[in-house]
């Protein structure tokens, strides 16, 4: 039985990795899904997407529907079209979408629209902010999934809040965890820590891309400054996100500790989060990853879709007033940053449990 797994970003690649070796094992039991990858091609740039492929293992895709860039409303656009012409051609059992990027509600659509089921991975999270394109993003697919494989007991009570039935939700663990744990003996340095002089636990790094932080250069520079000097002349690593790379080019200049380095490939990433004294980011996915490596982590945002990071894990939600960095990086090097531990289910079993679950819901 064939069922399609849907990767349009890099977010998604992370999630993916693990099901299909989940997969790929059953395969050689005699188990009997099959699986076709389809990327969507929302990312496009090999920095963005092929380098996950290569490092975590990920075969080459089975389609590629280029949908390339556009606005959110071009690139959903060109995804529906691509995937429904690939469902008539060749009919699947299942969509599988992971996360909340785009591709992920897009395809959702075009496959119920063909009365092909979806199962959501990553379902029932929500930050409550309709003004991140990623919570719609969430709600759309929720609305229309099938059956829905969570990371927390709190995806769990949204989903019951809005209506789902028991049956139908399967609190599994977290796949991004899955990979974290599966590849953390394969981290490795990128080649520019001796250039930049990085120890182990003496630098930062910095990741933002959302809009309210980096789309006005004002509110933009005025963050670098209060990070700049909030880490007392450390080095600040900061993987320049091609969204983010625009608004630089903007700015008159920025702390000299602050060192531009171009988006990391997985491995590279992982190692300098692994080994940084703390992360500063408006990410999403990697308080994840901070929360389970037992790194300090503030978040640059209002809201968050991942709150046991910050009642369980490493994580503390800051907000996007410079002036809050401050006394959060002073508690840091005072050494007062709580300890953390990891949430349920975060154990690098997740893809096993889901690939349970669907030979048993598909047969």
């Amino acid at each position: 039985m064939l069922i399609d797994i849907i990767a349009g970003a890099r977010p998604n690649f992370m999630k993916i990795a693990p099901i299909i070796k989940a997969l790929e094992a059953r395969k050689a039991e005699s188990g009997p899904l099959r699986y076709r990858l389809v990327h969507t091609g929302q990312h496009y740039d090999p920095r963005m997407s092929g380098d996950f492929f290569e490092q975590l293992g990920i075969p080459e895709p089975d389609v590629n529907l280029e949908v390339g860039s556009g606005t959110q409303a071009e690139q959903a656009a060109g995804i529906m079209i691509g995937y429904e012409k690939l469902l008539l051609g060749e009919r699947s059992a299942l969509c599988l979408v992971v996360g909340d990027v785009t591709s992920t509600m897009a395809c959702a659509i075009a496959a119920q629209k063909l009365h092909v089921p979806v199962a959501h991975v990553e379902a029932g999270i929500r930050s409550g902010d309709w003004g991140m394109p990623e919570e719609i993003n969430r709600m759309v697919t929720d609305a229309i999934t099938n059956w829905f494989f969570t990371t927390s007991e709190i995806a769990n009570a949204n989903l019951r809040a809005a209506g789902v039935g028991e049956e139908r939700i399967f609190f599994v663990g977290n796949t991004m965890i899955d990979t974290l744990l599966g590849n953390m003996d394969r981290l490795r340095p990128p080649a520019f820590v001796e250039e930049l002089g990085l120890e182990a636990g003496g630098y930062f790094v910095l990741t933002l891309h959302r809009p309210s932080n980096v789309d006005a250069t004002g509110p933009f520079a005025a963050l670098l400054t209060a990070i700049g000097e909030g880490t007392r002349g450390l080095p600040v690593v900061f993987p320049v996100h091609p969204r983010t790379a625009k608004t630089l080019r903007e700015l008159p200049g920025f702390p000299e500790n602050i060192k531009l380095v171009d988006p990391q490939p997985y491995l590279e990433f992982n190692w300098l989060v692994k080994h940084a004294k703390a992360v500063i980011t408006d990410s999403g996915g990697i308080t994840e990853e901070t929360t389970v490596m037992g790194v300090p982590c503030m978040t640059l945002r209002t809201t968050t879709e991942r709150p046991e990071t910050i009642s369980i894990g490493t994580n503390e939600l800051l907000g996007t007033d410079p002036a809050s960095l401050a006394p959060a990086l002073e508690r840091l090097f005072d050494g007062g940053w709580k300890k953390g531990g990891i949430p349920e289910k975060w154990d690098g079993k997740t893809a096993v449990r889901i690939v349970a679950e669907l030979e048993r819901l598909l047969f």
